[in-house]
């Protein structure tokens, strides 16, 4: 019996609307290197992947010039409009490459911050696991839930003590993932990550708690403080 293969996925297709920059989020810079470079780098340097697949815009012309474009880990093909577009996309691309029972850990491609240890807590705790999951950090603020409108009235306060904030990566099989997202896509049922696709399947996943630093760089103020972070490993 062979022993399962590890592959990277990373939807990089978005434009970054709330960043409200010139260029997509992931082609922002900290400390002179692209997000997507710091991103793909700290992944693939940290756990011995068989090979990743990085969805791109079909407008993208930004890839060219990044530092992992030249790596030949990488590989590249068109993505979606939506997130899990990108993801189907990305398998689709690996299909000739991939065996069904093998690995897939899908990260956001604006989440630099990832760190080492929580690779490979969540790599050791799913080993065995017979669906898969995903790098998550309890909630610790807080929670109130609002009316809609410009100024919205808070009408409760959330009892906290079952959420969680998910994270990525999160690691699934790949023929369960890609089954779950064609499920999902066929049924018209929104997901916003791979586990929302493998829990409507049906599937539930295991949460690893990862650390609450592993942020998403999704507004202007976030750049800052994920430099911070990363000064700090």
């Amino acid at each position: 019996m062979t022993t399962p293969k590890l592959w990277l996925v990373v939807p990089a297709a978005g434009v970054g609307q709330r960043m409200q920059a010139e260029c997509p989020k992931q082609y922002l810079r900290i400390n002179s290197r692209f997000i997507l470079d710091i991103t793909l780098s700290r992944l693939l340097d940290s756990v011995p992947f068989s090979g990743c697949m990085v969805a791109l815009n079909s407008a993208d012309h930004w890839w060219p010039d990044t530092g992992a474009s030249a790596d030949h880990r990488i590989q590249t093909c068109t993505g979606g409009t939506e997130r899990s577009d990108s993801v189907r996309a990305a398998l689709l691309a690996l299909a000739e490459q991939v065996a069904e029972d093998d690995w897939v850990l899908v990260h956001d491609a604006a989440r630099p911050c990832v760190h080492p240890g929580d690779l490979h807590k969540l790599v050791e705790t799913l080993s065995d696991h017979p669906v898969g999951g995903l790098l998550a950090a309890p909630v610790a603020d807080t929670l109130k839930k609002v009316g809609k409108g410009t100024n919205p009235e808070v009408l409760e306060t959330v009892d906290r003590g079952h959420l969680w904030r998910a994270l990525t990566p999160q690691m699934f099989r790949y023929r369960m993932l890609v089954n779950a997202l064609e499920r999902a896509h066929e049924s018209g049922h929104r997901v916003t990550d791979e586990s929302s696709a493998m829990e409507f399947s049906g599937n539930m996943p295991l949460l690893v708690e990862g650390r609450p630093d592993n942020i998403k760089v999704t507004v202007p103020a976030d750049l800052d403080l994920a430099g911070f972070i990363l000064s700090r490993f």
